[in-house]
């Protein structure tokens, strides 16, 4: 089997990218899916809030999903092999197992990496206790739910404020379910201000900061969590214990990009974001692999990966077709003072913009990001707030560019 381009996974960044691609010319794409309709985890998010950036409308997420799909399917040289799972990668080949065909070997031109990310579980963050059922991760309640139409408890507590496990407090509330609280480890939220807003202070549920689970309760089912506080080194602190007393645990503490396949190519990964080091034309360390979406960092709006897949499927199909060289001269973007990261990690020079995001690495109440380069200042931006929850985006004039670039954020108050 032949493609010119393979984008591995169909969600929101992959279908993104196919579309970019188809549109700049690319003449035959694949896109490889290991589920059985495209979409990715938006199909389950049946709450509003998406495409506002992206299709300049509110949707849903089944509706921001549709209109990707529509958009693909508009375009008669895309095509899908659902229900397979990508075995290997490379620039000239990806390996594929498929139910239908079986082992399948796809020589193709470039590759784009959209495989998403997962949901952190009960043995990444070792909360002792016995195994009963009634605890899970976010997400798989999210599925039970509004996928496959199933209660899983009547009385819960959210581990986590990320925003999945915020949005689900507000969904089994409304399904009839008693959320008792939403308990962070972190002193302040891991998710965006407004779903602290919407979902847990318009439900009435409180948002426990410096505090965790540190007891698991029940045999069969769960019976109960004791809550503790934490010290500033995250610590549980002693004599400070109580306990819940619910059937459900829902685990909302992170979540991993699926590089597996990444790595397995030799991709080079950020050691923070888990994802792979690109080029602000999200291009890899290994010529003719791109990566994009939620394998390449957890994004906080799912417009944002959608925007990273059109740029990776324009510059696939520029690399395919030869229309850039990749002689310029290579920048480092490095995180400064308190900032966590920074992506793209590098960038070429020459003409145009690059875009640039970046997360805090604790709230920041009034500062400004400071950006420069070859420790000369080239830009400086006033923001009145900043979170770890929330994404930071700017575009950089590359022509501003001459030595390597270092993002901080210098704080006010």
């Amino acid at each position: 089997m032949k493609a010119d381009l393979v984008i591995i996974g169909a969600g929101p960044a992959g279908l993104a990218a196919a579309f970019s691609a188809a549109q700049n010319g690319v003449k035959k794409i694949l896109i490889v899916e290991r589920d059985k309709q495209a979409g990715g985890i938006l199909n389950q998010c049946i709450h509003s809030g998406f495409g506002l950036s992206y299709f300049k409308q509110e949707l849903t997420g089944p509706e921001f999903a549709l209109r990707l799909c529509q958009r693909v399917e508009d375009e008669k040289n895309i095509g899908f092999m659902f229900d397979a799972m990508a075995l290997s990668v490379s620039p000239n080949r990806v390996t594929a197992l498929s139910a239908q065909k079986g082992l399948v070997n796809i020589e193709t031109k470039a590759v784009i990496l959209a495989m998403g990310c997962r949901e952190r579980t009960r043995p990444a963050i070792a909360v002792p206790g016995t195994r009963p059922s009634g605890v899970m991760t976010a997400g798989l309640a999210q599925r039970y739910i509004n996928i496959e139409g199933k209660m899983i408890g009547k009385r819960a507590v959210i581990l986590g404020s990320g925003d999945i496990g915020m949005i689900m407090a507000r969904r089994l509330t409304l399904e009839g379910a008693k959320v008792l609280a939403c308990l962070e480890i972190m002193p302040y939220s891991s998710g965006l201000a407004r779903n602290i807003a919407q979902c847990l202070d318009d439900f009435g549920i409180p948002l426990l900061l410096s505090h965790t689970v540190t007891g698991i309760h029940g045999r069969e089912r769960l019976s109960g969590v004791t809550v503790s506080k934490v010290d500033a080194k995250l610590r549980p602190i002693k004599g400070t214990e109580f306990r819940y007393d619910c059937d459900t645990l829902l685990l909302s503490v992170g979540l991993i990009p699926e590089n597996e396949l990444s790595a397995a190519a030799g991709v080079m990964l950020d050691p923070v974001t888990k994802g792979p080091v690109v080029f602000d034309n999200n291009e890899t360390n290994i010529p003719g692999i791109f990566a994009c979406g939620n394998v390449l960092q957890v994004h906080d709006l799912v417009d944002y990966a959608a925007e990273e897949g059109e740029r990776a499927g324009k510059s696939a199909a520029e690399f395919i077709y030869k229309r850039t060289q990749n002689i310029l001269p290579e920048i480092k973007i490095a995180a400064g003072e308190n900032v966590g990261y920074a992506a793209p990690q590098k960038l070429r020079t020459g003409d145009g913009e690059a875009d640039i995001c970046f997360r805090v690495k604790q709230p920041v109440k009034k500062g400004e990001t400071v950006i420069t380069s070859g420790g000369k200042e080239i830009r400086r931006i006033k923001r009145a707030y900043m979170s770890p929850g929330e994404m930071e985006r700017f575009k950089l004039q590359k022509s501003l560019i001459s030595e390597d670039v270092t993002i901080s954020v210098e704080v006010s108050e």
